[in-house]
């Protein structure tokens, strides 16, 4: 009972970020009302609330995914290897596993359209990184026995961010000039990679190196 409890849940979260972000898509993010959306997702208005507060959320809906596995990859990291090795190891099994944060899809373009013409978009995109990168040092320090505020792993993980940014922005350049998802998630990996050897010059000498 429990589990068909939470399968529904989980299908009613995901109507409802798939009803928004038609929507924002089609029209724009400030141009679409939550009464709207939960019209379009056969719900009510405090249905959505309760699984999304921000409206914004419905179109980063991934995001509590992308964060819990990226705490996993340092937390089930075996012994002999070191926790920046073990994130540039995750990013390239996330993207051969296909994990749904990493797929590139006809018409993606025009999500990135949609969080570009919107400043309130913009902006959560931004927090989602900043969020993301104190979920990374927080990650790095605790399995380094270290305070959580650690100037070592918060500089780790900006690093890290910015790496993964760059070559997210360049992956979806990349596929849409050639529709094609292999050049895509090599064109991430390849900066990934580069970025990790940097990041693993900067950090040595530290437990995350």
């Amino acid at each position: 009972m429990q589990a068909r409890r939470t399968r529904k849940k989980l299908a009613t979260r995901q109507r409802i970020s798939d009803a928004a972000t038609r929507l924002f898509v089609e029209r724009g993010f400030d141009n679409v009302t939550v009464d709207e959306i939960a019209d379009a997702a056969d719900v009510g208005r405090m249905t959505v609330f309760n699984h999304f507060p921000r409206k914004e959320d419905m179109l980063f809906d991934l995001d509590d995914e992308g964060r819990e596995d990226v705490r996993d990859a340092l937390r089930t990291r075996p012994d002999d290897v070191a926790p920046i090795e073990a994130l540039r190891l995750f990013a390239h099994r996330a993207f051969q596993e296909q994990r749904p944060y990493t797929r590139f899809l006809e018409g993606g373009g025009k999500f990135w359209d949609t969080i570009e013409s919107s400043d309130t978009l913009k902006a959560r995109a931004r927090a989602i990184r900043d969020e993301l990168v104190q979920v990374v040092a927080e990650a790095l320090s605790e399995g380094a026995a270290r305070n959580g505020w650690d100037p070592d792993a918060r500089l780790a993980a900006g690093l890290l961010l910015a790496t993964w940014t760059t070559a997210l922005i360049q992956a979806h350049m990349s596929f849409r000039e050639s529709h094609d998802v292999k050049k895509a998630n090599a064109a991430f990996l390849k900066i990934v990679d580069q970025g990790t050897l940097g990041l693993r010059a900067a950090m040595a000498g530290t437990p995350y190196a």
